[in-house]
């Protein structure tokens, strides 16, 4: 079966060239559509046949199990704590975050199932087959420095652990102002998860279905061995806010909660990278909804109680579990913890770091980029980033880095979804968005009004962006003064503008053309 050509640039309300659908609605690519040798489709970027959409609700479930429990979701809480607020605000603020960014994850992730296509190729519907390189690259440069930021991350909890079993690890001679053994430690957890991932997105699914429940297991045996020493949990449940819940708290919480939904920002837009595998909308939505703010809400009162528990039991909060589980001397609970942080930091860093740039990266060059190959490239552009300079201070991590990211990535978002619900009412060409001259080649393969929108929506979002003197690389009174209110809302600003706007430029252009068949 074949499908004709439709003319160039056509309009979103123009009729949609026919592809079977099974009973779920799940749209399959028909054969010979797409030309073999298409410069824009490899074998990693054409849609999943739905033989093998087969992820269930536990297999989503299990994912944000296995990508939410890791160190850096542990600290989150930590770093609020840091800024002043109680163990109530901060999980609070965690909470909410994870519920407001679920939204967008399920508007994003409904078009996984449906068409089987990456978020690279859900981009080309509004930014077009050139123009969706935009965003890909942008959430690839995102998902390889948070890749070097985990990898760091994970290496130091196994150089912690390691010297704790063998002695003298940390006197190493230093090399680069850290000891040679941390490094190797770093290089040695770099390659492992650049294996796993190399081996494919069914060895990332099996990977997930049992990380979950053993990591959930460590976490509860670190809760349980704390609460053993400690008599019960200690006083830090009772420590006060510094901040209160008046005028010095909310300007505090605005852009730390900006800051929690930066954090899972980057999946609510590659997010249908694993719905593409999933068996329908219901596993998608049940499995997600389940898996997110839950998992994410109660690692942060997990995070909290043995925390408590080591503020009774060595006189200060021990915020950092690594650094907890390396105050036991039995070497094996030191074991058993050095598996959890391994299982842990590759469960996330795999999943949400690797997979993303990977096919954003063939989406660049598909003839010669392919998933593997697009891992290889974000192992390696992860550590020339030097993530060990990204994590230094509570401020640089959760104000700077993640509100920047979060407001640059809430832009593509709101273009992507005023585009696939409200302009084309989840309605695609699947074989258009694999060939030029189709609805989705707009000016010789770029959308000026998704452009146009993602920049303004972008300058809107981040243009404020401030530092306090001498604590960050920006501007104490912002790259761009008079924006600098709305900084602390970056996400929702570039969400919010970038939709308006790219609904605002494309209807009037759409408006009066005939609803395509089957739309909803």
């Amino acid at each position: 079966m074949t499908a004709t050509v439709p003319p160039a640039s056509p309009g979103p309300g123009e009729p949609i060239t026919a592809a079977p659908t099974d009973a779920q609605g799940r749209v399959e690519l028909p054969p010979g559509v797409v030309p073999d040798d298409s410069r824009f489709a490899n074998a990693d970027l054409l849609p999943v046949p739905v033989a093998r959409r087969s992820w269930t609700t536990y297999n989503f479930a299990a994912l944000w199990v296995g990508m939410a429990h890791n160190i850096p979701s542990w600290l989150l809480a930590s770093g609020l704590v840091t800024l002043g607020m109680d163990w109530k605000q901060a999980v609070f603020t965690i909470a909410l975050a994870n519920v407001i960014v679920l939204f967008p994850m399920l508007l994003t992730g409904h078009a996984g199932p449906k068409y089987g296509i990456p978020f690279p190729v859900l981009a080309r519907a509004s930014f077009g087959l050139r123009g969706a390189n935009l965003p890909a690259l942008i959430r690839a440069a995102v998902a390889c420095a948070w890749f070097g930021i985990q990898t760091w991350i994970g290496g130091q909890g196994i150089f912690v652990l390691l010297g704790k079993i063998f002695g003298g690890w940390a006197e190493a001679s230093k090399v680069g102002g850290q000891p040679w053994t941390l490094w190797l430690c770093f290089v040695l957890f770099w390659a492992l998860e650049l294996t796993i991932i190399y081996r494919g997105m069914d060895t990332l699914r099996r990977f997930e279905n049992w990380a979950a429940p053993f990591v959930i297991v460590g976490a509860l045996v670190l809760l349980g061995w704390i609460t053993v020493k400690a008599g019960g949990l200690g006083p830090l449940l009772d420590q006060p806010s510094e901040l209160g819940w008046g005028a010095d708290f909310w300007p505090v919480f605005f852009p730390s909660l900006m800051g929690m939904i930066a954090f899972w920002s980057t999946l609510s837009l590659n997010i249908p990278d694993f719905t593409r595998f999933g068996a329908g909308q219901r596993a998608q939505i049940r499995g997600q909804s389940l898996g997110l703010p839950t998992t994410m809400t109660l690692f942060a009162l997990l995070s909290v109680f043995v925390t408590s528990g080591s503020q009774a039991v060595y006189g200060a909060a021990v915020w950092d579990p690594v650094e907890l589980a390396a105050k036991t001397d039995n070497v094996f609970g030191l074991l058993f913890a050095l598996v959890t942080v391994l299982i842990a930091t590759i469960s996330v860093n795999i999943a949400a770091n690797v997979v993303s740039p990977a096919y954003d990266l063939a989406n660049l060059a598909p003839k010669l980029i392919n998933f593997r190959t697009g891992a290889l490239i974000t192992g390696v552009v992860g550590v020339v980033i030097m993530p060990w300079k990204l994590t230094t201070t509570p401020e640089l991590y959760i104000f700077t880095w993640l509100g920047l990211v979060g407001g640059l990535l809430g832009t593509v978002a709101g273009i992507l979804i005023a585009d696939y619900w409200i302009i084309r009412r989840t309605v695609l060409d699947l074989a258009d968005l694999y060939r030029p001259g189709g609805r989705y080649w707009y000016r010789n393969g770029w959308n000026p009004r998704a452009v146009l929108a993602f920049a303004v929506g972008g300058v809107l979002a981040v243009g404020g962006s401030h530092s306090a003197p001498g604590k960050g690389p920006f501007p104490e009174d912002g790259l761009i003064p008079f924006l600098k209110p709305l900084a602390d809302y970056g996400w929702a600003v570039g969400l919010v503008a970038s939709l308006a706007l790219y609904v605002a430029l494309t209807l009037p252009r759409s408006a009066g053309r005939a609803r395509p068949a089957g739309s909803t």
